[in-house]
């Protein structure tokens, strides 16, 4: 029986023997049909990764041409705005390429206020380099007028220096007036170029674009005054000051700081007068700017003509009103006086407008003797006036300074 036993127990031990040589072997093949997978399985870790390194590779392309592509637009969506600065900042002022359509001319000239500048507004005010060279000028045309103000004509005063009559009976008018001679009889034309001194470009355009011969008149209010009247002075042309006066349709149109109302008392007006005449020296007289109301009251013109006789100053009337009273006046006050014909480039500023106004000046010199016209220091007009001024000579017609027309116009 033990050994009986004994025997069990060794066959059962080499039957358990051969189950786990058997079972050990199925485990081994299974493990490495499997190895291989996750051999492959490992570096496909890799290769994902490789796979995902392209995707990323893109990254550097943040070149997108996507966002890009928007800032053209907004470039041009800014472009617009720097064009209205600009148009806005040549409506300012004097007016200054001519290139960019001038700007605007001159401030408030008289255009609005004519007959019924304002300012050209997005006309800038002349540029220089927008009128052509001057031509030689002609015999007689050229020469630098003596240094002003004279200091025999001056009368010192708290507001400052105004012009008065010399204690040798010599009058500014005379003493300042652009040398001519009397005893040329063809028919005379002067060109008065109004409203400078507001636009540096426009003012040095008129001074050595014109002729001598054209009379230059400043705005009392405008900057470095005494050096401007100097430059046109020392390139020929004879000096008036423009005079600030109440249009019908003020506050529409202003006349600028400083003007003389009708609604102001005498004092009032004589005050801001002197304030004017104060400013610079070196002048023949005034030219009213605007003005429309004011040059139709008696009351209101009186005690203006009295000063300017005091003073031995002459008057150029605009003549912006029919009903003006002005040029009686002076005459009766026995201030010199002149009196506007034809605004140039009141109402359009182009080549045929102003070229048919001269035509129209030249007819009325050669029916009575002489003419005044007035235009405004566009680079047109500038150019237009130069042009005409060199065929004059031909037609037997001379340019004059507003001087040499003083009193030779019969009152209106």
């Amino acid at each position: 029986m033990p050994l009986a036993l004994s025997g069990l127990l060794a066959i059962i031990a080499a039957a358990l023997l051969s189950l786990v040589v058997i079972g050990s072997g199925i485990d081994d093949s299974q493990i490495a049909q499997a190895q291989p997978d996750s051999a492959q399985d490992t570096p496909s870790a890799p290769q994902d990764l490789a796979v995902a390194t392209p995707p990323a590779a893109p990254e550097p392309a943040p070149v997108e041409p996507e966002p890009a592509a928007p800032e053209p637009p907004d470039a041009l969506a800014e472009a617009p705005a720097a064009e209205d600065g600009a148009t806005a900042e040549q409506a300012a002022a004097d007016q200054t390429q001519v290139a960019v359509p001038p700007a605007p001319p001159p401030p408030r000239l008289d255009s609005v206020d004519v007959n019924g500048p304002s300012e050209t507004a997005g006309e800038e005010p002349p540029q220089v380099a927008a009128v052509p060279t001057p031509p030689p000028a002609p015999p007689g045309s050229a020469g630098i007028l003596p240094p002003a103000p004279d200091p025999g004509l001056i009368e010192q005063t708290s507001i400052g220096p105004l012009p008065r009559i010399g204690d040798d009976g010599r009058l500014p008018w005379q003493v300042y007036a652009r040398p001519f001679d009397n005893r040329d009889t063809r028919p005379r034309i002067a060109i008065i170029m109004s409203g400078l001194g507001l636009s540096g470009a426009a003012t040095q355009a008129a001074i050595q674009g014109l002729p001598g011969g054209v009379t230059l008149a400043f705005q009392p209010f405008a900057d470095d005054l005494q050096q401007w009247i100097r430059l046109a002075r020392a390139a020929g042309h004879e000096v008036l000051l423009n005079l600030p006066m109440e249009p019908v349709d003020f506050p529409a149109s202003d006349p600028g700081p400083r003007a003389l109302f009708v609604a102001y008392a005498p004092e009032e007006n004589i005050e801001r007068l002197e304030w004017a005449l104060s400013r610079v020296g070196g002048y023949v007289g005034l030219l009213n700017h605007m003005g429309s109301r004011f040059t139709t009251s008696r009351e209101a013109m009186l005690p203006i003509m009295t000063t300017l006789e005091q003073r031995g100053l002459a008057f150029v009337d605009a003549r912006v009103s029919a009903r003006s009273v002005a040029t009686i006046l002076a005459s009766e006050q026995n201030v010199p006086r002149a009196i506007n014909d034809r605004f140039l480039d009141a109402r359009e500023v182009s080549r045929a407008t102003i070229d048919a106004r001269l035509a129209e000046l030249e007819s009325i010199a050669g029916e009575v003797g002489v003419s005044v016209g007035i235009g405004q220091a566009f680079p047109v007009t500038i150019e237009r006036i130069r042009e005409w001024a060199a065929t004059l000579n031909g037609k037997g017609i001379v340019l004059a300074p507003v001087s040499a027309v003083l009193d030779r116009q019969a009152d209106r």
